[in-house]
């Protein structure tokens, strides 16, 4: 098992359910998520920077 640390942009969803899936789903393009968190907020661009550690 190898972990990785990865940084993503998503746009920003309606409600924060949508948000978490949206998160989930380009998380596992990657790996397994382990954790991760959302790190910044763009108002102005509707996206959301998101750190997470995966396995692969």
């Amino acid at each position: 098992m190898t972990t990785h640390f990865i940084s993503a942009e998503i746009e920003l969803e309606e409600t924060p359910t949508e948000l978490e899936k949206a998160i989930t789903a380009e998380l596992q393009k990657q790996g397994e998520p382990l954790r991760w968190s959302i790190t910044a907020v763009n108002e102005e661009a509707q996206t959301v920077t998101v750190e997470a550690v995966v396995t692969a």
